[in-house]
């Protein structure tokens, strides 16, 4: 259909000799290591290259945005274990645990990921929502002891943002909060990420919920790089289960 439209297709696939690769006319390979099945580095690698695609389609791409990203990057590597440790200390995570995963701005695709690696790393629960969209509405089923995950801006909507945290937590609700500059105590477990330009903070803000999805997993006595019921790749629409065989369903 992009061709009978005229239209350019750009693939970025870490299998130059996929399908998808050979059916289009650009393909950005990431390189990075392949995951078992549940994707956490093939997630950050493509997240990573089609951001720098679409500064490339702005003409943003430049030595100072690759500065701008470099040294955040490279600060990750210091906290990794810090986080860690936050993970494995915190009563955040419960074993029969679900989850509310809120967020705005670029943000949201961490928020949407979080669900993802929840559902299926952890094989737990959970929804993911815009943080004014949960707002109004959903708010309602709010009950003592709930899970949320916060996104939060370093420059958009920053003070609505914690205090959504701060009433969540007076209604009841148990925080995660993820984002720059941080107080400890905004959250019953804040992860505080290096400094990087908002429109990029989706690069490192995933991370931590990463680690966390891992730890969830062994709470609730399950294996987070495996399918139970999922084909690795669905080829059809029919049914759920896939056949034992061909590993399709």
């Amino acid at each position: 259909k992009t061709r009978q439209a005229g239209a350019r297709t750009i693939a970025i696939t870490n299998t130059p000799e996929s399908p998808l690769a050979h059916s289009a006319d650009i393909t950005l390979n990431p390189g990075a290591s392949f995951d078992h099945f549940v994707s956490v580095t093939m997630y950050s690698a493509l997240t990573l290259v089609g951001g720098l695609l679409a500064a490339a389609v702005l003409n943003n791409l430049d030595e100072s945005l690759t500065a701008s990203l470099f040294a955040p990057l490279s600060a990750v590597q210091k906290v990794l274990d810090v986080w860690s440790e936050q993970v494995a200390e915190s009563n955040w995570l419960q074993r029969d645990m679900s989850a509310y995963c809120l967020a705005r701005g670029t943000s949201l695709a961490s928020c949407h990921e979080a669900r993802l690696l929840w559902e299926e790393a952890a094989k737990a629960p959970a929804t993911a929502l815009t943080t004014g969209g949960f707002r109004h509405g959903p708010q309602e089923m709010i009950a003592e002891g709930m899970r949320f995950g916060l996104w939060v801006d370093a420059e958009r909507m920053r003070s609505q943002d914690l205090a959504v945290a701060a009433d969540l937590h007076k209604l009841g609700g148990k925080i995660m909060l993820i984002g720059q500059d941080l107080p400890e105590s905004a959250g019953d477990l804040v992860f505080s990420i290096p400094k990087i330009p908002s429109a990029w903070q989706f690069l490192i803000d995933i991370m931590p919920v990463q680690l966390a999805a891992e730890r969830l997993s062994h709470l609730r006595g399950v294996d987070c790089d495996s399918f139970r019921i999922c084909s690795y790749i669905v080829e059809s629409e029919y049914g759920l289960i896939a056949d034992p065989k061909t590993g399709a369903p």
